[in-house]
């Protein structure tokens, strides 16, 4: 199985600049675990994770030691990708 990581720059228009953290696109969800797994190599802040569903994309959030509920803040980086991989996500 291959997921594509993008590393995002959050808060910035700048490289290297901001708060970093990974997004992962998924056909279909994997296990928590794989998904703890992969945040704790990433060993960014958080790696988000998210499945289309319908029209809408269903996100998780991992820190490298657990997972994360309710985290708003993730909500752009995760958009970012969205829009550039997939265009419009309205």
């Amino acid at each position: 199985m291959r997921i594509p990581i993008y590393q995002i720059d959050a808060f910035t228009d700048e490289q290297f600049k901001g708060n970093p953290a990974a997004v992962c696109p998924l056909e279909a969800w994997i296990s928590d675990t794989l998904m703890q797994k992969i945040a704790a190599e990433n060993n960014l802040s958080e790696t988000a994770f998210f499945v289309k569903e319908g029209s809408d994309y269903a996100l998780r959030w991992f820190t490298p030691k657990r997972n994360v509920s309710n985290v708003l803040r993730h909500l752009s980086r995760t958009i970012s990708v969205v829009h550039r991989r997939y265009g419009n996500y309205n």
